[in-house]
């Protein structure tokens, strides 16, 4: 277990994070409800992609924030350009915070993969390394994924204007959300 506090200058979560997405070799997958990256973690998510790391992010097909979802699209196009794949999960809203890669490795937690959650909330999760819950956690991301309609960059295109427009505008203001 750890901890992320806004009292500190350790980002625990995001190191925690970005180290699955740096020591992966076969595959990460993500699944949270908000998706607003810093340079660090598009880096790493893209890098790992483009290292031949099969990387899925699982976001809520429909959201309770549709500015947050707005903010989430804007990265949506650098990440499939470099080989992420991204998936919304059709039935509502998934509310689920993990990481999971490798069969080896996994993240469940409180923390989204958003500034508030990665610097200024407090924040709590669980490592789990070899352990017999990874697998678990694997086949529960697999189970949410075949409920969810992959993103492309044509379907990505075909998003209302607003909602592209109001991404960009609200992704000024985004760490504040």
């Amino acid at each position: 277990p750890y901890a992320n506090s806004p009292l500190t200058y350790h980002k625990v979560a995001e190191n925690v994070y970005l180290h699955l997405l740096n020591t992966s070799t076969d595959y990460v997958y993500i699944m949270t409800p908000y998706l607003i990256l810093d340079d660090e973690l598009v880096r790493a998510m893209t890098f790992a992609a483009r290292r031949g790391v099969d990387v899925r992010i699982i976001m809520p097909g429909i959201p309770d924030k549709q500015y947050a979802f707005d903010i989430a699209t804007t990265y949506f196009k650098p990440l499939l350009d470099a080989g992420v794949r991204i998936f919304r999960y059709t039935p509502g809203f998934v509310h689920a915070k993990i990481y999971v890669s490798d069969a080896k490795q996994a993240v469940v937690g409180t923390v989204n993969t958003d500034y508030r959650s990665l610097y200024q909330n407090f924040e709590n999760g669980v490592y789990l390394y070899k352990n017999l819950e990874v697998l678990k956690i694997e086949q529960d991301f697999e189970v949410t994924q075949a409920l969810s309609e992959e993103v492309t960059l044509e379907s990505l295109s075909k998003m209302p204007m607003f909602h592209r427009l109001g991404g960009y505008l609200f992704s000024l203001i985004g760490p504040l959300m």
